[in-house]
């Protein structure tokens, strides 16, 4: 079968096909390349805990925030890139299939030059706002400048992989997550069990992990296995496609932008009224939360082609119903993980921190941050459709009230009164209500596209 072939069969899967198989078509492999992705965290968290130390895990619950900042700026571009795709592919828009990876070169570039500067001028203070004091900040700075000297393959593996994706190549693209999965696996435990480099050591190990991310994504573009026109090394700056992606990817982008405005507020409560073991349980806390959203994550990746390009083709009905499997099958994802982690807090813990013995205090904080966890999928699919109907201004408002108008007041407050508890039941009010008016933003958004598509059948 010819690769043309095999484009129109992707696409006309999407278009036409039953959407529980649509949804399971593409799903699974993007489930697993973002469960893989997920893990790099987690063995990150476990080779510092386990071989470092809790003072060292907490340097780096500090800095990883910070880190993700290049993610976000990948992100950015990512998913911007991969909805403009999407809705090029629907469209037939050919200039726009041809041109797109040009522009990703280019934004990724610029980034990366600005992240390096900025990043590499204010790390130390930026670890000092994170709430970092004495060795932990120094550990986090350390880890934080190794993070930033990588920042290319973070910020380009990330936008590359989240195009494949957008094509609908889940695959495809959780084998490029994989083997960079891999490699940081190996690194790790070489750089940091063996070579006894400490924080340094899990930085560059992920920063090898990340190279290798980005060079097989070279590798999938430059033998021509996209299913689009792509010239790997080319490099262009249209002023159409880069609003485009801009408009479409700020959400994304803001997402984590907002995340770290939390963080910050987050560890800096737990430094004014708790001690480093709160930062490092928090971090670990942190860090177990967002592995089980992974698969969600997964989801989200899968169903960007799924409504792009069916909006691209005006199938409104079709962009509707695939929002509500997609959701369902993200919450069943969710359950079982949940309820392990509800009732056996302390073993999840473990891992991360073997030698520590847990207080009722804080097994019933982990409890309460991790309540919402099933209900959670609404907002993450939520901020898949807007940018994927080019309607990103709505997605990125949710992200910033959700940090802007809750978590800086209740961070402030709520903390004077509980303490450490303060930030974990305050979570917990916060995002019950962005559950509920995330609902009511996308029942409206649905809404208008019934009325669209009835106004639409009355022309014709």
């Amino acid at each position: 079968m010819s690769q043309e072939t095999n484009k129109e069969k992707q696409k006309k899967m999407i278009l036409t096909d039953n959407l529980w198989r649509v949804m399971f078509d593409l799903s699974w492999p993007a489930v697993i390349a973002m469960v893989l992705y997920g893990l790099n965290t987690v063995f990150d968290a476990i080779f510092v805990g386990r071989f470092v130390g809790e003072i060292a895990l907490a340097g780096v619950s500090l800095a990883y925030p910070l880190s993700q900042l290049s993610l976000g700026v990948g992100s950015l571009i990512g998913v911007g890139a991969g909805s403009a795709l999407s809705i090029a592919l629907g469209a037939e828009d050919k200039r726009t299939q041809e041109r797109l990876l040009g522009n990703v070169n280019y934004l990724s570039l610029i980034a990366t030059v600005l992240f390096i500067v900025i990043g590499l001028l204010f790390s130390t203070d930026l670890i000092k706002v994170m709430g970092g004091e004495g060795e932990a900040l120094r550990l986090g700075d350390n880890y934080f400048r190794v993070t930033i000297i990588g920042s290319f393959f973070w910020i380009y593996g990330l936008a590359a992989n989240m195009v494949v994706r957008a094509e609908g190549k889940m695959k495809s693209a959780a084998v490029i997550m994989g083997l960079g999965l891999v490699i940081n696996v190996i690194a790790n435990y070489i750089l940091i069990v063996i070579l006894n480099m400490g924080v340094e050591g899990a930085a560059w190990g992920t920063n090898l992990g990340m190279f290798v991310y980005t060079l097989v994504g070279w590798i999938y573009f430059g033998k021509g296995f996209a299913s689009f026109k792509a010239k790997v090394a080319s490099l262009r700056r249209d002023q159409d496609i880069i609003k485009s992606i801009i408009s479409m990817g700020i959400p994304s982008f803001i997402m984590v932008v907002m995340s770290l405005v939390q963080a910050v507020l987050i560890f800096n409560a737990l430094s004014n009224y708790g001690t480093s073991s709160d930062i490092a349980f928090y971090g670990v806390a942190f860090r177990i939360f967002t592995f089980i959203l992974t698969p969600v994550f997964g989801l989200m990746r899968a169903l960007q082609p799924a409504i792009g390009i069916n909006y691209g083709a005006k199938n409104n009905e079709r962009v509707i119903s695939s929002f509500k499997i997609f959701a369902v099958i993200a919450t069943i994802l969710i359950i079982p993980f949940w309820l392990f982690i509800m009732f056996a807090p302390a073993s999840v813990l473990s891992i991360m921190m073997p030698d520590q013995v847990f207080t009722g205090s804080e097994l019933t904080n982990f409890r309460v941050y991790m309540t919402l966890l099933p209900i959670l999928p609404v907002i993450f699919m939520a901020m898949t459709l807007f940018p994927a109907i080019n309607k990103g201004k709505i997605g990125a408002m949710i992200g910033i009230i959700r940090q802007l108008v809750f978590y800086i007041p209740v961070m402030l407050i709520l903390p004077r009164f509980l303490g450490v508890s303060g930030v974990y039941y305050g979570t917990f009010g916060i995002d019950f209500l962005m559950v509920l008016w995330t609902i009511f933003l996308v029942k409206k958004e649905f809404n208008n596209m019934r009325k669209s598509v009835v106004a639409d059948s009355k022309v014709i």
